[in-house]
């Protein structure tokens, strides 16, 4: 039941929608209706500008963070398997939770904050270089979806090559969000080979 519970908990605080609640306190608008139409950092960017899109990102990643943290709760000892396998469960839900937020019509992001800040309480030494890989590619090209799209390629690349992890249940877990990344970001990988995929700007957008 307890576990239940922890399950529950990381789905609401997965639910919380930063960017809706923070677009229409100081903003007077629902970023869902513009844009993308997603309630995401990214879309946060090219609405309302890079102030409010950083505390979105931050929001959501700590969201994230938070209810893989919430594992401490539980009855498991630390480098267990069942740790690690609630530590993933509750991953998931928070990222669902952001996906389909219960406080925002169930209408939210593609939770790749929200999912960062969760791999980063799960094992951050391969998060970090993902999200230098990022920035990389970000400064580069101007595009969130290709950046997104490397970061989450990288993922399990890093965990295997870079820091050695024989993990089964650690590499199958990094190859899934890599492959769901990709899934997600289908229709931007579409525009990214037909040349009309939006670049990001840092300036609010009138």
């Amino acid at each position: 039941m307890k576990i239940v519970l922890l399950v529950i908990a990381a789905y609401l605080l997965g639910s919380i929608p930063s960017a809706v609640w923070i677009g229409k306190r100081f903003y007077g608008i629902d970023v869902r209706q513009y844009g993308s139409h997603n309630a995401g950092a990214t879309n946060t960017l090219r609405v309302l500008g890079k102030r409010a899109a950083l505390f979105v990102f931050l929001i959501d990643a700590l969201k994230g963070f938070v209810a893989v943290s919430l594992a401490a709760f539980s009855p498991y000892f630390a480098g267990s398997d069942p740790l690690f396998n609630l530590k993933i469960g509750l991953l998931a839900a928070a990222v669902i939770g952001h996906i389909f937020p219960i406080f925002a019509g169930f209408k939210g992001g593609k939770g790749v904050a929200t999912l960062t800040g969760a791999m980063l309480a799960v094992y951050w030494p391969a998060v970090l270089l993902c999200l230098a890989a990022f920035i990389l590619v970000l400064a580069i090209t101007k595009y969130v979806s290709l950046s997104s799209i490397t970061a989450g390629v990288l993922l399990p690349i890093f965990v295997v090559f870079v820091f050695g992890e024989r993990s089964e249940s650690l590499i199958i877990t990094c190859s899934v969000i890599s492959v769901l990344l990709i899934l997600t970001h289908k229709k931007n990988i579409g525009r990214l080979i037909n040349g009309n995929e939006s670049k990001i700007s840092f300036s609010k957008r009138k």
